[in-house]
């Protein structure tokens, strides 16, 4: 396996689409082992507080991160007055694999593993984008998304996918049983005991990012790494 060799670097950039770019944030450990590109879910951005949490721990593991709004500043403008874009899955899940592209398009990174981290709306379009390209991504973990959005490219998907609900989430926790199901991939449903859906609890989001952290480096790490049995939660359903 290939891997960035670069000094630590961080960056904005910003990636072409028709008409218009998007504005991210790349940071580059080094060396990176892989990078997770993050698709924030309705009404966030680049700058979620809770995302650049799970990102930090996923750079202490050795990953590199982008994270990028998928909606340009005038279609945020217009979404959160209309609500217009938040729900079009297809729509970002394009934009993810115009990510995809560019980031494949970086010479320090053109041959790194990939993988995605959904968040709400954002884990639809992160499966659509995985589903639309197959072995390219590794590995996709959801927090509190809605993974049912993604509908018939479900059973498509060929990268492990993680989905991580809070227990106190109950709607959308039964959304994500019915979407696992429908998963043909490796795949593994854990519930975070007591957490609500934006994960606010004390230690709940930290949970999120040691799952994350243990389900990226399992699949686009080293391949001598494996995690460890205290990563495995007793609320866990498991799929293989």
């Amino acid at each position: 396996m290939n891997h960035a060799r670069s000094g630590p670097s961080s960056r904005g950039i910003a990636i072409p689409i028709p008409r218009a770019r998007l504005e991210g944030d790349l940071d580059t450990p080094s060396p990176a082992t892989g990078i997770v590109v993050f698709v924030h879910g309705s009404g966030s951005s680049r700058k979620s507080v809770r995302n650049r949490a799970v990102a930090a721990r996923l750079r202490q593991a050795g990953l590199a991160t982008l994270l990028l709004d998928l909606l340009t500043p005038e279609e945020e403008a217009i979404d959160r007055l209309q609500g217009r874009f938040r729900f079009d899955v297809a729509l970002l899940g394009e934009r993810v694999v115009a990510a995809t592209e560019w980031v494949r398009s970086q010479e320090l990174l053109e041959r790194v593993p990939i993988g995605y981290f959904g968040a709400s709306t954002g884990a639809a379009a992160a499966l659509l984008a995985a589903a639309a390209l197959g072995k390219e991504v590794g590995a996709v973990v959801s927090r509190g998304g809605r993974p049912d959005l993604a509908g018939v490219a479900l059973p498509r998907v060929h990268a492990p996918t993680l989905l991580i609900v809070g227990a106190a989430d109950t709607e959308v926790l039964e959304l994500n049983r019915a979407a696992f199901d429908r998963l043909r991939c490796e795949k593994e449903l854990r519930i975070v005991s007591g957490a609500t859906h934006l994960f606010e609890e004390p230690g709940a989001l930290e949970e999120v990012a040691r799952l994350a952290a243990s389900w990226f480096r399992r699949h686009l790490g080293t391949p001598e790494w494996a995690p460890k049995p205290a990563d495995r939660l007793d609320a866990s359903v498991r799929g293989e």
